[in-house]
């Protein structure tokens, strides 16, 4: 893999220390996702206690500039985020945020592919060279909060990470028109270590939650793992029916696993 000369000399030298550390060259997603495990074991990460000073430093670390950099090489991550800037420049979204697209890939896609487009990215730990690439553009934005009038939320790929995925989902759900839509994909199961297990019982019935939150199921969107959800109310969510319906994914998921 190539690297950029405006990567910093620490983020250069760690994705160096961990490439060097392979037995082969670095070419595959499986030696992607065994030195993200390599960081978190390194940093003394836990996925069944979390700290947040280490998952701070974890989600900080160059190795995800060297997720960023693979992404944009490997071509089953190219065609998931073509396929989604393709469907939200063909339905000539104007204002999009990116949920964790610290990276900025699909952000410069979606711009590119409709030029009166504007797209956030809310990146809790962006890196400098991703900002600075983005900068590169007037119509992207890298923010620190989201606004509420969102014509499309993206986010791949963010929920399995989060101790609470479903309150992170509804101020996604908030910060989008009625009658806008949410392109989501997740990846509830154990691939890499800061997967949470604690997220894994939404595996089988995260679209049950979406649609008791006030979501319409549009389907997938085409190339790609994602789904498109669409808000068709502006309603509170119901906390005690999501607790309810919480505890019954819990245990219809630890059944469903006792018996495989």
């Amino acid at each position: 893999m190539k690297f950029d000369m405006e990567l910093d000399f620490y983020t250069q030298s760690e994705i160096k220390r961990l490439l060097d550390g392979l037995d082969s060259e670095f070419t595959e997603l499986n030696q992607l996702l065994y030195l993200i495990d390599k960081v978190w074991d390194e940093l003394g990460c836990n996925n069944q206690i979390i700290d947040e000073d280490k998952m701070s430093q974890f989600y900080s670390h160059p190795v995800w500039t060297l997720n960023g950099l693979f992404a944009e090489q490997d071509p089953l991550s190219l065609q998931h985020r073509h396929s989604i800037s393709n469907w939200i420049a063909n339905n000539e979204l104007a204002k999009t945020l990116d949920f964790g697209g610290g990276f900025g890939t699909l952000a410069r896609m979606i711009v590119g592919k409709n030029n009166k487009a504007r797209v956030d990215i809310y990146e809790p730990y962006p890196s400098e060279f991703a900002v600075s690439r983005c900068g590169k553009y007037s119509s992207i934005n890298f923010v620190s909060l989201m606004d509420h009038d969102y014509d499309c939320i993206v986010s791949t790929d963010v929920l399995e990470h989060v101790t609470t995925p479903l309150n992170l989902f509804e101020s996604m759900i908030k910060s989008v028109k009625v009658g806008g839509y949410l392109i989501i994909a997740n990846c509830f199961f154990p691939i890499i270590k800061c997967h949470l297990p604690s997220t894994f019982h939404l595996r089988y019935t995260f679209d049950r939650f979406a649609i008791a939150m006030g979501l319409e199921i549009i389907g997938n969107c085409t190339g790609s793992h994602a789904t498109i959800y669409k808000k068709v109310s502006d309603h509170s969510v119901n906390w005690a029916k999501i607790e309810r319906m919480t505890l019954v994914s819990k245990r219809l998921f630890f059944l469903r696993e006792l018996s495989v």
